[in-house]
């Protein structure tokens, strides 16, 4: 998702991207999602889709940089299906969340 990569330097939640490993690597593997990929490329979530993009990375990273401890899968996974359900309005039933 072309927008995404060239844009994923920009603001997430009003601070600037420190381009932390974690984070570069958040936003690669929804970068290659490709449900999430089709969202946000047909503004799914509205025209501020490509900011809901964002604001799903730094809702992952602070899931995983407040705890030293593992994040649950079940955790991981409703934080997904949420957003996809409630932030572009999409539901998602291929098994790609799980994946």
């Amino acid at each position: 998702m072309d927008s995404i990569n060239r844009n994923h330097h920009q603001h997430v939640h009003g601070e600037t991207n420190t381009g932390t490993a974690l984070q570069d690597g958040i936003i690669l593997l929804l970068s290659r999602w490709y449900a999430l990929q089709l969202a946000v490329q047909n503004q799914w979530g509205g025209c501020d889709s490509l900011q809901k993009f964002h604001h799903l990375v730094a809702e992952l990273l602070s899931l995983f940089s407040k705890s030293n401890a593992p994040v649950p899968v079940e955790d991981l996974e409703n934080l997904l299906h949420e957003s996809m359900l409630l932030t572009f309005n999409t539901e998602i039933e291929d098994g790609s969340i799980e994946q």
